[in-house]
């Protein structure tokens, strides 16, 4: 096992999970150590198994699989993330690629290119056409901007806990540090989500950790 790329998949079909199975097991070099059918279990059965690679449903049941691509890549960075679709999809790529993902297949894709795919992502390269990620690299930089005007709508307080949330800070945590109550941080959190139009704490990490240098 220790000389082969372990492999996880995520998808909410049994028939599509079965036969990637199948298709992964034929190859020696590969080992398929987990299998999840939704955004929490993907998540829990990464952080069990550690997988080398995610093929990662795009569409799951309780939310999206860009979601756990986020959750698992922030987890344990060295996992790479292959996003599964049935067509493709901008905003898809582009939100795929802001979590993390290192590349992009249909789900008609052959099971030529599958294995390739994995075996690139092993390599660390670049599964992404280079126009798409010349679109995505533009969007990035132009939406830095719009994420100015949306901490601006923030108040001091309110920027401060924002960065206790991407340091991975519970409210509990939060609450103790600040001088607050519990139920007050919850407020906060509550507010902050609403004004960056975000649904989660870990999209609210996601929004900060793009807004610091990377070093």
């Amino acid at each position: 096992m220790a000389d082969k790329t372990r492999v996880m998949i995520v998808d909410d079909h049994e028939v599509v999970r079965e036969g990637l199975r199948s298709l992964l097991r034929r190859r020696q070099e590969l080992a398929v150590v987990g299998e999840a059918d939704s955004v929490a279990s993907a998540i829990e059965e990464a952080r069990k198994t550690e997988p080398d690679v995610v093929i990662m449903d795009v569409r799951l049941p309780d939310g999206s699989g860009v979601e756990a691509c986020r959750e698992i890549r922030s987890e344990r960075p060295e996992t790479k993330v292959l996003m599964l679709t049935s067509y493709a999809d901008e905003e898809a790529v582009f939100a795929s690629i802001m979590a993390g993902a290192i590349g992009y297949l249909l789900k008609q894709t052959s099971t030529k290119t599958l294995i390739e795919a994995i075996d690139r992502a092993m390599r660390g390269e670049s599964l992404l056409d280079p126009a798409v990620t010349q679109r995505v690299l533009e969007r990035v930089r132009s939406g830095k901007q719009d994420e100015d005007e949306e901490l601006a709508l923030l108040s001091e307080q309110e920027k401060k806990i924002l960065d206790l949330i991407a340091e991975g800070k519970t409210n509990k945590e939060i609450a103790k540090e600040i001088f607050l109550s519990d139920k007050t941080v919850k407020n906060y959190v509550s507010s902050i989500l609403s004004k960056l139009s975000l649904r989660r704490r870990s999209e609210a990490a996601a929004f900060i950790a793009r807004k610091k240098p990377q070093g």
